[in-house]
């Protein structure tokens, strides 16, 4: 019987995406063995909705199932907060991700079969949430005020529709010496019953960070310098001591980590400035690089301390990425086949 052109299509995305992960894996000369005792029991994707694609159509469907396909079990949704400049205590609710949608987008997760992280985000323009830093103390108080009323009707929303974690905040580096987030995380910790981890900036935040006790995992975002030079080896040897500082961490605290986002653009120079956005500096593709970049890192991060790990980012529209992107999103480039084969059994073998 012929196949339909639902099924045909279907079988042409997974032979590309098979044909993907061999071209990743021998552009990045991995053993194409998934180690058969990974601590890492999470892994996946931060996913970010386009404003064409967002939330609830098929073709975010379509793209979390893409994303399903690669071996990942976990996204983070993230809403976003928004507050004018890093000293302004007017901190509010961002307008891309009302409540319909968050829900919208958490039930639609799941229902690909994802466990679900929500991960909530500051903007402030020309700047970022590792900024923020109001004037004075009676700011301070107002800016948690605001802030703790915006992320408890976060959580409260995550709890109902079933999400598996909920990060009280990312980023947010010059706040954690506060004696606010206790309070902050006593609150969400009433209303959402399940994984509550915090986000820091790199290694260094996580390790000042006072409140991991309060909390059920440590969470980080991880853009290090990778080395000098563009050497590949410079760059593994940043990853592993960054890895053994979070096992110390890890051990110190007696909690797991969770790297909450890793990540690299696919432009040439990116690993130099891990963190730069495109609309930071123009630069030509380097596929490889990027391929390169993020299996050192998964492989780094391959240890007992580590529960969960993370790549920024993935887009809801399907037809994101590709050969020409220089932007983080790792699809349809050969990074998405590194994850094909570092998450699946797909690659034994060949």
């Amino acid at each position: 019987m012929a196949r339909s052109s639902g099924a045909r299509k279907r079988g042409q995305r997974r032979a590309a995406l098979e044909l993907a992960a061999l071209a990743g894996a021998l552009l990045c000369g991995i053993a194409m063995v998934p180690s058969p005792a990974a601590a890492v029991r999470f892994h996946g994707f931060n996913v970010v909705a386009t404003p064409d694609h967002p939330f609830g159509t098929p073709q975010a469907r379509r793209s979390l199932f893409r994303a399903r396909k690669t071996g990942a079990n976990m996204v983070a949704i993230i809403p976003f907060l928004w507050q004018p400049d890093p000293r302004s205590e007017r901190i509010q609710r961002g307008n891309d991700m009302q409540d319909p949608m968050l829900r919208l987008a958490i039930r639609q997760a799941r229902r690909a079969g994802f466990h679900v992280l929500v991960k909530p985000h500051v903007w402030i323009p020309d700047s970022w949430a590792g900024a923020i830093r109001p004037e004075s103390e009676s700011a301070w108080e107002m800016w948690f005020i605001r802030y703790r009323a915006e992320i408890l009707q976060l959580a409260g929303i995550a709890a109902q529709e079933g999400a598996d974690a909920f990060a009280i905040g990312t980023e947010l580096k010059d706040t954690t010496q506060r004696p606010e987030w206790k309070e902050v995380i006593a609150a969400v910790r009433a209303v959402f019953p399940r994984t509550l981890l915090y986000v820091a900036h790199n290694v260094e935040e996580a390790e000042s960070v006072p409140f991991w006790p309060d909390l059920d995992a440590i969470g980080v975002s991880l853009y290090p310098k990778l080395g000098t030079g563009g050497s590949r080896e410079s760059r593994r040897a940043a990853m592993r001591s960054v890895a053994q500082r979070l096992d110390d961490l890890s051990i110190r605290m007696g909690r797991p980590v969770h790297v909450a986002e890793i990540g690299l653009r696919s432009a040439q120079g990116a690993d130099e400035k891990p963190w730069e956005s495109p609309e930071e500096r123009m630069a030509a593709p380097d596929l490889g690089l990027q391929a390169e970049v993020l299996d050192d890192w998964l492989a780094s991060l391959d240890r007992p301390s580590i529960e969960a790990v993370l790549v920024w980012r993935w887009f809801t529209d399907p037809a994101a990425g590709g050969p020409l992107d220089t932007d983080f999103t790792v699809q349809g480039k050969p990074a998405e086949g590194v994850l094909f084969c570092r998450w699946t059994a797909a690659c034994r073998g060949l």
